[in-house]
């Protein structure tokens, strides 16, 4: 005997007690039947054939230990007609014969065998029409303003009454000074989230902010009064309150895009700060910005410390740093350090042994998301028997499907980047005719190229440039694949795809030199 349910017990309409009593009360009905051994119990979805308690029937069937295997029902044996049809021909290469014992056929012939895949057919019919009961009602209460499920957005809580998203008084008010300190400071993401982390907020959960965090709040859609369903925010016919100015939100995103980690992108930035954003005080760990002043004939640039440009010399002592003195000491200390060829080959190597030690990290979290993608996926399977079982109604089951499956989307994103960080090779040692077209490259780049040329330059090999004082500034540099330098008739603009996406950690160490402005 096989029997099975998908949830517990105790809301089931044919619960396993139920199922084993009418089991064993069938095969004491029929003449010349024994049972053998004991039922084979899950509690699984019937989506998938993948059971503990299956696969030992399955194989008990193979060793002989049964002739027939009799369930109460064709639906707690599969709903999947590929997952009945796949179980019926394992049946039949063994000689086992299956039998329901509420519905009337017989496997052992071929008009048994035909009625039971129409009843497959019917129970995997009546699955989907299920799911796309659950999806049109999603897309309904989105069309009214409703939430669908999923993580509450900062500065919202869930009204259970209305079912829409409501203003929480202690965090609603941070969200328009999040966007306009983004937009209107041009303070980036990660500088933000310190900038938060000191003044004391925390996130939903109460962990610090970080700056992916601040970007998930920077676009979201929600805080224009919109909800998310099935790849589409819906504005709704009555949409919970807005916490921010749409054109104020359309201007975030205007900035993140020319923020974004396309390197042509930002090449053709209007900026003419080249080292904008790398720029980074020791003193109170805040970046740079661009600054100016004019006389009488020229426009004089410099970097200046953030917190020392808002707040003061009280705040932050930091020089103000001419800016075309330190772009000229940084191109120069840039052109020294490729020019080391053992101090490259010495970084490649470390890179290499950090990778090596991280890999197992690597390996390790990529099988617990693989777990929690299986758990996530099988929790679906079991509010969708629950419901079709009616025992959730569709105001419960629909936003924690919703919510399961936005989980697992972001589970298997997070799965291809592992997979991917896995797949990545130990970077090669560059030569010394590796070294001399780079340097080429970069000299010409920095004799004959624009100033958007340039700028790419310094955002692909300029990891950060670290301001002690006036006279000690340490620019960090990144190393690219020798394998993928540009060709020396190429052009300069070859090497902005050289450069890992991940940056200088942990593709390859942080190659360190020395300048000074005077």
């Amino acid at each position: 005997m096989y029997i099975r349910i998908s949830t517990d017990e105790e809301h089931q309409p044919f619960s396993l007690e139920a199922q084993e009593i009418k089991l064993r009360s069938y095969v004491d009905s029929q003449p010349g039947w024994e049972l053998v051994g004991a039922p084979y119990r899950d509690e699984a979805s019937g989506a998938t054939t993948n059971r503990p308690a299956l696969q030992r029937a399955l194989t008990a069937a193979r060793a002989g230990y049964f002739d027939v295997l009799l369930v109460y029902r064709v639906d707690r044996l599969s709903r999947s007609l590929r997952g009945l049809v796949e179980i019926l021909d394992q049946l039949d290469e063994t000689n086992t014969v299956f039998r329901s014992a509420t519905e009337p056929f017989d496997t052992s012939t071929p008009v048994g065998r035909m009625l039971v895949q129409m009843l497959g057919v019917f129970a995997q019919f009546e699955r989907e029409t299920i799911i796309d009961r659950v999806i049109n009602g999603m897309e309904r209460k989105a069309a009214r303003g409703e939430w669908c499920g999923g993580y509450r957005p900062y500065g919202y809580e869930l009204d259970p009454a209305t079912g829409k998203l409501v203003p929480v008084e202690r965090e609603a008010p941070l969200i328009p000074v999040i966007f306009d300190m983004y937009v209107n400071d041009r303070i980036g993401t990660r500088a933000l989230a310190k900038e938060l982390n000191a003044r004391g907020y925390r996130t939903k959960n109460g962990k610090r902010w970080s700056g992916a965090s601040v970007m998930v709040v920077l676009r979201n859609r929600a805080y224009l009064g919109e909800v998310y369903f099935r790849g589409q925010w819906h504005k709704g016919e009555d949409p919970h309150p807005s916490l921010i100015d749409p054109d104020l939100f359309d201007r975030a995103q205007q900035i993140m895009a020319a923020r974004g980690d396309d390197y042509s992108r930002r090449a053709s930035n209007s900026s003419d700060y080249l080292l904008a954003g790398r720029v980074k005080c020791t003193v109170c760990k805040k970046n740079y910005i661009g600054t100016s002043a004019s006389g009488n004939k020229y426009r004089y640039r410099y970097y200046t410390c953030f917190s020392a440009n808002r707040y003061g010399k009280s705040r932050c002592n930091a020089a103000r740093l001419p800016a075309d003195q330190l772009e000229g000491a940084v191109l120069e200390a840039l052109l020294a350090v490729f020019a080391d060829v053992e101090l490259i080959t010495q970084a490649v190597h470390a890179a290499a042994e950090r990778r090596a030690d991280g890999r197992h990290l690597v390996k390790e979290e990529l099988d617990a998301v693989t777990k929690e993608i299986a758990a996530a996926q099988a929790g679906i399977d079991r509010y969708l028997t629950a419901f079709e079982a009616g025992d959730l109604p569709q105001s419960v089951c629909g936003p924690r499907v919703q919510a399961l499956a936005e989980k697992a989307a972001q589970l298997r994103e997070r799965q291809r980047d592992l997979e991917e960080s896995l797949d990545q090779v130990d970077p090669a040692t560059p030569t010394e005719e590796d070294l001399a077209t780079l340097r080429s490259g970069i000299r010409e780049a920095i004799d004959t190229g624009p100033p958007t040329v340039i700028k790419a330059l310094l955002e692909a090999l300029v990891h950060e440039v670290r301001v002690e004082t006036r006279s000690s500034i340490k620019p960090v540099f990144r190393l690219p694949q020798p394998a993928r330098l540009p060709d020396p008739g190429s052009g300069f603009r070859a090497m902005l795809g050289s450069v890992p996406p991940a940056g200088l950690e942990p593709a390859a160490k942080c190659l360190e030199g020395t300048c000074s402005i005077r």
